[in-house]
């Protein structure tokens, strides 16, 4: 089968499309032959080298989630899968391929109405995005502000958080094109990527959702209101500086609180149910999946090229 594997950590070059031999259902998994593939933030740090730390080597495929048909099981699963429209996430890689497998735990039937490529866009994000606004404590009334909004995980952040009440959505952006898109699917407020404003008397949030990290994080902890809580939910833009905490103590009367999340933390079946859900909504119309652009597979180098250049709103998917 075709796949596409990272020869050489870096740059977007790296990615190479190689023949790979077929992977084969273990026990407990599913064997999904791929219609659509997300690529995400993680995927590009991880081909940067950036986390190589933890264990990448040279030869990974790399992706995270698919949606399409099952064409096998393994042992012990129920044959009535074969057939069947799934979303599935497939571990730190093996995305990026013509079939891939996947633990049946970390499989969601898709709903009539929801298509494979808006699968992709919420599959993951959505999920991140329910439970950091509940690990930040997120009640009707907040204000928030997200920064990197215009990616799967802040764009999702932001619908829910209108839905559930916010009394305002700040919303960080790159470009007054991003700003206006982000207006239209709820923020209040615009803000420059160092959380600049051109109204002086712009208050202070109640939450800010971190998705990028990296070294302007602590410029953001003077965007806290009093007790106000920081929630760092991903690091596309780099590890914050190593004493970005001396930020918090010399604001100690304030009562502000940093935290990190990852879904990781989050029991599987809890995650799942969430996923149901959002899918359910979305094929319902009540929330919307933001794709940028739909490029083949061969085109990964294109679709890592534009992540890199910060041109993507949305997510990119990748068909086979």
């Amino acid at each position: 089968m075709r796949a596409v594997s990272i020869q050489e950590f870096g740059d977007p070059s790296g990615l190479v499309v190689v023949d790979l031999p077929e992977p084969i259902a273990a026990p407990g998994q599913l064997l999904v032959e791929t219609e659509a593939i997300g690529v995400g933030g993680v995927d590009a740090v991880i081909r940067r080298g950036t986390l190589g730390s933890f264990g990448f080597r040279v030869g990974l495929v790399p992706g995270s989630e698919i949606a399409g048909r099952v064409v096998g099981v393994g042992d012990g699963v129920d044959e009535m899968w074969l057939g069947r429209r799934v979303w599935a996430f497939t571990g730190v890689g093996g995305a990026y391929a013509e079939r891939a497998v996947a633990d049946l735990a970390d499989v969601a039937v898709l709903p009539d109405g929801l298509s494979s490529i808006d699968s992709v866009a919420l599959g993951s994000a959505g999920p991140v995005a329910h439970f950091a606004l509940a690990h930040a404590h997120f009640a009707r009334g907040d204000s928030i502000l997200l920064r990197g909004a215009a990616g799967s995980i802040g764009i999702t952040a932001l619908q829910l958080a209108r839905a559930a009440g916010a009394s305002a959505i700040g919303v960080t952006t790159s470009s007054p094109v991003r700003g206006r898109k982000l207006l239209d699917l709820g923020a209040t407020v615009v803000l420059d990527r160092l959380g600049d404003s051109d109204d002086a008397s712009e208050p202070r949030f109640d939450i800010v959702l971190d998705v990028i990290g990296g070294p302007a994080l602590p410029s953001f902890v003077d965007r806290l209101a009093p007790n106000g809580r920081m929630v760092l939910v991903g690091v596309v833009g780099g590890y914050p500086p190593a004493d970005f905490g001396m930020t918090f103590m010399s604001v100690f009367q304030r009562s502000l609180s940093f935290a990190t999340f990852s879904l990781d933390t989050v029991p599987t079946p809890q995650r799942n149910q969430v996923r149901t859900d959002l899918f359910d909504a979305a094929a319902r119309g009540e929330l919307h999946a933001v794709v940028h652009d739909v490029l083949r597979l061969d085109q990964a180098v294109d679709a890592h090229r534009r992540i890199d250049a910060g041109e993507v709103f949305g997510r990119i998917v990748l068909t086979v």
